[in-house]
């Protein structure tokens, strides 16, 4: 409004009177009262630029003050051009338009703007916090879970959410020339995804996103983090996304001093925040005040506290009142052994002494120098003249009681270290103290050392953390194992505790090769006095680390200074250079006496009578912790064979199996390649969906571990894992390793993350069809029952990993089972009752069914098939068994051809055998009942003719017997009738029995006996022929002796019994006839 009456009623006097009272009139007299009552500019205003132009150019024009009204304003003029920018130390004087310095307690950047001072969020910046699993939906209720979630100031940096939400630090800003943004951060754990990436104003990512993911830090290290800036509007985002698995808490993301290049001009210095100050103009920074010293906002100089009343940390803002002193403000420490093996006890303020001794109910430091007995030296050290404990030379041992010793011949000594004593701090050892938000415990030691333990010190505040290290610059085994290849170099073993009334965390991380510290593992609140073993496998420079933290929150309070930590001892094996305690028997270049040792072959063990190297059996391997004698050499278990340096066992993909006379053989190798599984979607308490993804390498190559698992939650390319493979931390290579991949559509990331990869089965066991190897069991109803009868194949393997919750390490069992209908590489998958692959967490089991994981084929598993005769000609067919329930092996045999008879002929040759009989027997039925007939009616008539003569005979001229007439007449009788006469007319009635008897036995008879049934028929036919000629004989000699008629009772058969006798003659013939058919 004001502008609009400048320019029309020339308030600026660039109008003439008669262009004013050319006006219209009610214009003026409408707008005179308001014109009357604006009073003129003086200071109530300030200068701005106006937008560049295409051009380039701008201009510097007087704004008002916000809610100040006045008139009079300067008039716009040309400004500096839009790159220009002043120097660090200097800001633009608007008025004049020239660079000047800042005045004492302000600091300028020049053309930069710096954010260090976090109590609250600066202006500009914005938090928005989202659920952003849109897989499982967003539901209004998870959206308002989230709303609690921020990024929270915490004084000297701003620190991130802990949940599962998604919670983004945004701040706009808009710049006139390319410029950079530059900060500070501390990103410690994986569990959280930390990304930071810029927008335009149309909400377009301005860059790729290579370097979107920020890379992690070590424990208590500050990163830095910088990406170039475009000119114009620029919107950075810092957000994070925790993933909670289980109840584990994530670490937040640390950021300060965000500096953002390029705005190109400060119209203004920045005043130094409290606790800094700026004693010269010009400054581009502000320091820090002194400890016992405070300074308010905008100070050029601190101001000292009364200091036997009060106190302030460094970079205090005020004065604190001093509190009575208590057990909590002086620790105990020991003094170093004197002359005569005696140490002190002393007692020693907290530094810095906060505390007064002078107030009621205060307590003052105890005595000190009382005199104590000291520990003796840890073993590989010896009590030197200075009572002090010194190292023993190289190829001497000692247990730290006494004097060090030269090993034997044929012995060296067991390098490594064993600290239990602790009097003084090892030379290896270093101790520290850090904060994160501040410096206050910097130079204070973190841990003290307390006779038979060492524990953590008082620090600054409880969320310090108090830190031990211990440097191994290399491991070495020992000479005579020199040359083996197993997988462990040593391993470090050590005994603590914790006690606490908070939630304290005890951290234990190693740093190979100083380029990265991981966390191994870490217990939270009070734990009982334990040991934990983590086993090194690689020969390499390492720094095992102790870290301490009372409390994990912000503040900088100490009321929990009780809470302690305590360390007993610790031994490292193999230590490069290391002492030694003892020696152990070594391999001898030769059996003389004297002789130095020497490096066994790998895979050869110290011979205990002779001192010399002798390789191990076939299919064992040698021990790591024990070379000496043949029971260093530990067999392999089933299914498994040694490599040839016998430094581990392997599967070469094949299995035997042989039981009740059944043998099989499988063979494994076309699923010997990598197999993987993807489990079922599962979710973390809030919802947010990630799977399960395990890669199998069911046989490996000779050993070696072919299953990778990697983390892509890093910046880390392809090619610098592929250069540095030995040293990357994410990368996990093991027989079975397991990862943990969030979906592309979760989270809204543009591509699936794995992270959380570890191995599950880092060792071979074995593979057989029994349930249980090595303490490892598999139930028989972990998975549905085998629709075949062949019996699964177990394969067992072992990790060495160990965990709190697996304190024996991890297990795998892989199960193979036959499944025709699952080709090629089949199907991998994992127990119903257990989603995860595993119940407990420890034991992981997976059934891998595929038809290639049946047994080889054999004879056994194929049958013939018969043809028929064809033109003389018969094929014989192979096949397999149904189901067929085998692969490879004993191939199926080709198709046989052989000559063979028709059933046509047989049928052809027994249709006219039996034709000729039928026609045969039916001429002798015809034949003998004609000759009957004629019998009958002789035999009629003789009847009747006896009757007639009251039972004389009729004399006869030939039919009397004379004396000696007997052979003769025989011989005419039988000479007057043919062998087929006698057998038509004669039978006998004396044998009935006989006859029946040999009917029966003929009955019984098995047809399917040829030879028998024939041989047992002629022998009736023969004795019914006796039969009939011994009747016909008899019958004569009675004709001829004595009437008829007084003996017809011995007549040796009527008519009818003749007749039967006849039939069975026929029957006979029959049973003839059908023994040949």
């Amino acid at each position: 409004l004001l502008r609009r009456l400048r320019h029309a009623f020339d308030i600026d006097n660039k109008c003439d009177s008669n262009t004013l009272h050319a006006l219209p009139a009610v214009s003026v007299d409408s707008w005179k009262p308001t014109i009357l009552s604006v009073s003129l500019c003086t200071t109530d205003y300030h200068f701005e630029y106006t937008e560049c132009d295409s051009s380039g150019s701008r201009w510097r024009v007087a704004v008002p003050n916000p809610s100040v009204e006045c008139s009079g304003l300067p008039d716009p003029v040309r400004g500096k051009e839009c790159t220009f920018s002043c120097a660090s130390g200097e800001y633009l004087e608007m008025k004049n338009q020239v660079c000047s310095k800042c005045a004492e307690g302000t600091y300028s950047l020049g053309s930069g703007i710096k954010f260090d001072e976090w109590d609250e969020l600066p202006a500009g910046f914005s938090n928005v916090a989202t659920f952003m699993d849109t897989a499982v939906g967003s539901s209004e209720g998870k959206a308002d879970s989230c709303n609690n979630s921020s990024w929270t100031p915490r004084g000297n940096y701003i620190e991130s959410n802990r949940d599962d939400c998604t919670v983004s630090l945004i701040y706009a800003v808009h710049l006139k020339k390319s410029g950079s943004v530059f900060f500070e951060y501390q990103y410690i754990d994986n569990n959280i995804f930390f990304e930071f990436f810029i927008q335009n104003d149309q909400c377009k990512e301005m860059e790729s996103t290579a370097n979107k993911w920020v890379k992690l830090t070590d424990n208590g290290e500050w990163g830095s983090h910088s990406v170039t800036l475009q000119s114009g509007s620029n919107i950075l985002y810092w957000r994070t996304t925790g993933i909670l698995m289980g109840s584990k808490v994530v670490k937040p993301v640390l950021v300060k001093n965000i500096t953002i290049e390029g705005v190109a001009y400060t119209s203004e210095c920045f005043a130094c925040k409290p606790g800094t100050f700026s004693d010269k103009p010009g400054a581009s920074g502000c320091q820090v005040c002194p400890r016992d010293t405070y300074s308010e906002k905008g100070a050029k100089e601190c101001t000292k506290c009364k200091e036997d009343m009060y106190y302030a940390e460094e970079g205090s803002s005020a004065c604190i009142e001093r509190p009575p002193c208590t057990s909590k403000d002086f620790f105990q420490i020991h003094t170093p052994c004197d002359k005569e093996g005696k140490t002190q006890i002393m007692y020693k303020w907290i530094e810095p002494k906060i505390c007064r001794e002078d107030l009621p109910d205060a307590l003052t430091l105890p005595p000190s120098g009382e005199r104590q007995d000291c520990p003796p030296c840890n073993p590989g050290f010896y009590n030197n003249a200075s009572s002090s404990c010194t190292p023993c030379p190289p190829g001497t041992f000692s247990d730290g009681t006494q004097e060090c010793k030269a090993c034997p011949a044929g012995t060296e000594p067991v390098l490594g270290f064993e600290y239990k004593w602790w009097n003084i701090l090892p030379g290896n050892m270093k101790t520290s103290c850090f904060n994160v938000g501040n410096s206050k415990c910097d130079g204070m030691n973190g841990w003290e050392v307390a006779g038979d333990h060492i524990q953590s010190g008082a620090g600054g505040s409880d969320n310090d953390y108090l830190i031990l290290s211990l440097n191994i610059p290399g491991f070495k085994p020992p000479t005579s194992v020199t040359g083996a290849t197993g997988s462990e170099l040593g391993r470090i073993t050590f005994i603590f505790e914790t006690i606490c009334s908070a939630d304290c965390v005890l951290y234990f991380m190693a740093d190979v090769n100083r380029k990265n510290t991981n966390v191994v593992e870490s217990w939270e609140r009070s734990k009982e006095r334990q040991s934990y073993t983590h086993i090194i496998s690689k020969n390499a420079s390492f720094t095992f680390t102790w870290a301490f933290q009372r409390i994990n929150e912000g503040q900088d309070s100490r009321q929990f200074i009780n809470d302690v930590a305590k360390i007993y001892s610790i031994t490292v094996t193999n230590a490069v250079d290391g002492v030694a305690s003892s020696c152990r028997a070594c391999a001898l270049g030769s059996e003389q006496s004297g002789s130095s040792c020497v490096p066994c072959p790998p895979g050869h063990y110290i011979e205990k009578v002779t001192s010399q190297c002798k390789e191990c059996p076939a299919n064992t391997f040698l021990s790591i912790h024990q070379v000496y004698g043949k029971e260093a050499c530990i067999p392999c278990g089933p299914g498994s064979k040694s490599t040839k340096d016998h430094s581990a066992c392997f599967s070469d993909c094949l299995v035997s199996y042989a039981k009740d006379n059944q043998s099989l053989n499988y063979n494994f190798s076309n699923l010997s390649q990598v197999g993987s599984l993807m489990s079922g979607p599962s979710f973390t308490s809030r919802g947010t969906k990630f799977f399960h993804f395990f890669n199998i390498s069911l046989c490996g190559n000779e050993g070696k571990k072919m299953a990778i698992c990697t983390d892509n939650i890093t910046d880390v390319t392809l090619k610098d894992m592929v250069a540095e493979s030995e040293d990357f931390s994410n990368f996990v290579g093991a027989f079975v390793c397991q990862s943990t991949i969030i979906p592309s559509d979760s989270k809204g990331f543009r591509t699936a993350l794995a992270l959380q990869s570890n191995s599950l089965a880092d060792r071979f066991l074995g593979a057989t069809i029994e349930t249980t190897l090595e303490g490892i069991s598999i139930k028989a109803d972990m998975f549905p029952p085998s629709p075949s009868k062949i019996p699964d194949v177990h394969f067992f393997y072992k990790s060495s990993t160990v965990t709190t919750s697996c304190e024996n390490g991890r297990a795998t069992v892989v199960t193979m089972r036959c499944n025709p209908n699952k080709p090629d590489q089949g199907e991998l998958s994992v127990p119903s009752s257990c989603p995860a692959g595993t119940c407990d967490g420890c034991t992981f089991y997976f059934l891998w069914e595929s038809a290639e994981a049946c047994p080889l084929c054999t004879e056994q598993d194929y049958h013939e098939i018969e043809g028929a005769c064809k033109k003389g000609f018969q094929e014989t067919l192979y096949v397999w068994n149904e189901p067929k329930h085998c692969i490879k092996g004993v191939p199926l045999p080709e198709k046989k051809t052989s000559t063979c008879e028709t059933v046509d002929f047989w049928l052809k040759v027994g249709a006219g055998v039996g034709a000729f009989t039928a026609v045969l027997l039916i001429a002798l039925t015809c034949y003998f009942w004609k000759k009957n007939q004629k019998l009958e009616y002789k035999y009629s008539k003789l009847v009747m003719t006896t009757n007639s003569k009251e039972c004389e005979l009729p004399a006869a001229d030939s039919c009397a017997i004379m004396e000696g007439e007997d052979n003769e007449e025989e011989i005419v009788y039988s000479n007057k009738q043919s062998l087929l006469g006698k057998l038509k007319s004669l039978a006998t009635k004396a044998h009935p029995l006989l006859r029946q008897t040999q009917l029966l036995e003929v009955q019984k008879i098995n047809i399917g006996n040829i030879a028998s049934c024939l041989q047992l028929t002629w022998a009736t036919f023969l004795a019914d022929l006796r039969t009939i000629i011994l009747s016909r004989i008899h019958l004569k000699r009675k004709h001829q002796l004595q009437p008829v008629a007084q003996h017809s009772s011995l007549l040796p058969f009527s008519g009818k019994q003749h007749q039967k006798s006849i039939l069975f003659s026929a029957v006979d013939v029959m049973w003839i006839v059908a023994c040949l058919n």
